[in-house]
């Protein structure tokens, strides 16, 4: 395996991680990266950090400013397009195709080998992990850390779908349904429910088109969705209903409010049209013992893809909570 060029172009590079086969063929995870420039990587504040970004629901990293972010302040700074998406998506293939959210540990394990902070190494790396996730990737990277205590010393959740948009009482009729279709018909057609206004939001505040953009990655209306899949993310929401321990400091940063993505409104290039904020703030103050929730004024779904106050107040808080987290202990 190999880096290559990005589609993002220089300093992004990328580098494909095989994960064997299943019924639609050979699959892959990709890793990209971007390392910080001298004099940043020696004497950053952040420069014994690695950091492993994971996407949401059809979606794929496409945002520089996101990695630069990091590499300013020193850190070496990965994002992961998960098997099916973006990079990794193959012809042929379902795009976000998954069964079991607990698969994606092999794509995490792979990079995370990659990167130097693999379980097989002989001893601990002495560089500090943070986690970042989007969305589902936020669910992902949740769950993952509660099963994997330890490897990461702090988890940044980008309004992360831990709980269902009908809330707990919703989730708890829907998920039996579900799963009894999800073993008949896995890859059963959803009826469509993306009418497209996220994107249009995201359009409209500027964050939308960037050099690099695949709409065939992130197409407007999203992937279509399945049995198969919806009932893997609804296991993910009733485990963090009951609770876990991500086993470190986390970072929740979300939209001050929601508007229901029931027709185009104004309000949508201020809020989140996606997930209801307030019950994810709920469902966050489940996920570990040390949580900071911070809800942003005017932020989006994606809070750094908002428009340029928001986004600079979510960068803002991101820098204000991460280095003192990180450097409570540091490395040996």
């Amino acid at each position: 395996m190999e880096w290559q060029p990005d589609i993002l172009g220089a300093p992004f590079a990328q580098l494909t991680l095989p994960l064997g086969d299943d019924e639609e063929g050979p699959v892959v995870a990709t890793l990209v990266r971007s390392l910080p420039a001298l004099p940043a990587r020696v004497v950053g504040p952040l420069a014994h950090v690695d950091v492993l970004a994971v996407h949401g629901w059809s979606d794929y990293f496409f945002q520089p400013e996101l990695a630069r972010f990091w590499t300013s302040r020193g850190a070496r700074f990965h994002a992961l397009d998960l098997r099916k998406y973006g990079r990794s998506l193959r012809p042929g293939q379902t795009p976000g195709d998954i069964a079991d959210l607990d698969a994606y540990d092999e794509d995490i394990e792979a990079a995370l080998t990659a990167i130097g902070h693999g379980a097989g190494a002989v001893t601990p790396p002495r560089r500090r992990l943070v986690l970042l996730g989007h969305s589902t990737g936020g669910l992902v990277l949740t769950l993952w850390a509660a099963r994997h205590r330890g490897r990461a010393q702090a988890l940044v959740l980008n309004s992360p779908w831990l709980e269902l948009q009908l809330g707990a009482i919703g989730r708890q009729a829907l998920a039996p349904l579900v799963a009894a279709r999800a073993r008949v018909e896995p890859r059963g057609a959803h009826p469509m429910v993306d009418l497209g206004y996220y994107t249009r939001a995201q359009t409209e505040v500027g964050a939308l088109p960037v050099p690099g953009y695949r709409e065939d990655w992130r197409p407007a209306r999203g992937f279509r969705t399945h049995p198969g899949w919806l009932a893997a993310v609804l296991t993910g929401h009733r485990r963090i209903a009951a609770g876990v321990d991500v086993g470190c400091p986390a970072l929740v940063l979300l939209s001050a409010r929601s508007t229901p993505p029931l027709a185009w409104s104004e309000a949508m290039t201020s809020s989140d049209s996606v997930l209801v904020v307030d019950d994810i703030a709920r469902a966050a103050t489940r996920i570990g013992h040390v949580v900071t929730i911070a809800r942003i004024d005017g932020a989006l779904h994606d809070v750094f893809l908002s428009r340029p106050e928001p986004r600079a107040t979510a960068f803002r808080t991101l820098a204000e909570w991460i280095r003192p987290t990180i450097n409570v202990v540091h490395p040996a």
